[in-house]
């Protein structure tokens, strides 16, 4: 019986999911359990880790806190590589992010429980390429984005500081183009850099960012503009732009596409699991991330749900099922 999860087999259940599965309504599924509330809930939840996710945490903490007035959920958003340290040390009960642990992480938090850490699948994403509202481009290819981001373009474009080397016209062709990202602590920055810079390293220009909403709202404000974010951060006054990936045709970032698009990814919560049960807080906190109430504030954060086959997948990572429902 799996008991927990090393991030090769999560991966490869979540994209064998992907596969099988449709993704293009952003509606709950009915097959999910309901949640039902049980006595004796009362506590303390900690969680640090992805600023992509603080959103979200914060949608389940507080219909969790609805459902239990005798819980309190503290949470703490700067970026996912704070969520292994934190859970290797004990002082977060969960640690969302928007990538997996590295090998490094996970031996970490091996060596002090002599067990792996568990990442749970909870939601879809896709990161998404802003631009200003007033920007026309119609699409980037990856060897386009990896021209303007990075310093070592192992894409094999060209060097690209300006719109107009990208066949814009008008006022915007002479601009140079801004760059906005996250920092180094971002899942999302080390996402990207492995996708879309093939790997490579970012330029020195990118104007890193506190957050994925500070790094949206700098692209809102700037004409020239250009960042990366996960989707669920759009504003009013910016754009997404549709991308392509070898040679492959444009994909915009909506529900539709979830299954094309060449940035989605998995939201993940990882937790110290031992294999053997979990204690009464964090597993109704599961179980109510899995159930159809805490999907629906997945679609509130602008996220794609997963359906029941997908949920209890991942509930059998921490030994739960429908049937605790």
């Amino acid at each position: 019986m799996i008991t927990r999860c090393s991030i090769f087999l999560l991966t490869a259940l979540l994209l064998l999911a992907a596969t099988q599965l449709t993704f293009a309504q952003a509606a709950v599924d009915a097959k999910l359990p309901k949640y039902r509330d049980v006595q004796g809930i009362a506590g303390t939840i900690s969680s640090k880790g992805s600023d992509t996710m603080n959103n979200l945490m914060s949608l389940w903490a507080d219909k969790f806190e609805d459902i239990y007035p005798n819980v309190k959920v503290e949470i703490e958003g700067k970026g996912s590589s704070t969520a292994p340290d934190a859970l290797t040390k004990g002082t977060a009960m969960f640690g969302p992010m928007s990538r997996p642990m590295k090998k490094s992480e996970i031996d970490a938090f091996e060596k002090r429980y002599q067990y792996k850490p568990t990442q749970l699948g909870t939601s879809v994403d896709m990161l998404a390429v802003f631009v200003h509202n007033n920007n026309p481009i119609s699409g980037l290819t990856f060897e386009q984005l990896d021209g303007i981001f990075s310093s070592t373009r192992k894409g094999g474009s060209d060097e690209i500081t300006t719109w107009g080397q990208l066949g814009l016209k008008g006022n915007l062709a002479g601009e140079r183009i801004s760059l906005y990202g996250r920092n180094a602590a971002s899942g999302t920055y080390g996402y990207f850099k492995e996708k879309a810079l093939f790997e490579g390293d970012y330029r020195d220009t990118v104007q890193e960012q506190p957050g994925s909403a500070a790094v949206v709202q700098s692209v809102a404000n700037d004409l020239a503009g250009i960042g990366y974010s996960g989707i669920g951060y759009k504003i009013n006054g910016v754009r997404t732009v549709p991308l392509a990936k070898e040679g492959n045709k444009f994909v915009a970032p909506t529900l539709e596409n979830v299954s094309s698009y060449p940035l989605s990814r998995y939201l993940l919560i990882g937790v110290n699991f031992d294999g053997k049960s979990l204690p009464p807080l964090q597993r109704e906190f599961i179980k109510f991330i899995y159930s159809q109430e805490g999907q629906v504030e997945v679609i509130k954060d602008g996220y794609l749900p997963l359906n029941a086959v997908q949920a209890k997948e991942q509930l059998k990572f921490v030994k739960l099922s429908f049937a605790d429902y």
